[in-house]
């Protein structure tokens, strides 16, 4: 039995590894994907990169638990955002006009915003990604503008 710190690979075990990594680099560069072609060569070039996870609680010790981590997030927000004295939003003073303040969104301001959106980034809470909303064509732009006029009337957004 070999003990993993002492064992050393090969020149070739070590080429065999890469091969797959460097072939999919070439794929790459061939098919002129530069977006994973550059994400693949700045990986290359970091190498190991271990992820920390830790933060400091309510009294400055250290959290590494995942669900410790989430928790103090939250609570760390909700003290930052809810207004002192205010307990619920609803509870605030509303603002009555004779007019309304802006005027419905309409479908072209919709389709704008969605072709604005930038691909290749993370999700969002709903977990839909944008490339979804852009390849949906009119039929998903014509959705979002209808759930959007439904909420601009009700006022309210539901948590689903």
């Amino acid at each position: 039995m070999y003990d993993m710190k002492t064992v050393d690979i090969s020149g070739t075990e070590k080429k065999e590894c890469l091969k797959p990594k460097i072939d999919g680099r070439e794929t790459n560069s061939k098919i002129k994907n530069i977006r994973n072609l550059y994400t693949d060569i700045s990986d290359f070039k970091k190498g190991y990169q271990p992820r920390i996870n830790i933060v400091k609680d309510e009294k400055g010790e250290l959290v590494t638990n995942c669900h410790s981590i989430s928790a103090r997030w939250r609570n760390h927000f909700s003290q930052l955002f809810n207004v002192s004295g205010v307990s619920d939003v609803t509870q605030a003073e509303e603002i009555h006009t004779a007019e309304p303040l802006e005027s419905k969104p309409s479908a072209f301001e919709v389709a704008v915003a969605i072709e604005k959106l930038k691909r290749h980034k993370s999700t969002g809470i709903d977990q839909f990604p944008v490339e979804l909303f852009k390849a949906g064509g009119r039929t998903i732009r014509y959705e979002i503008h209808k759930l959007i006029i439904a909420v601009w009337n009700k006022e309210e957004l539901h948590e689903d």
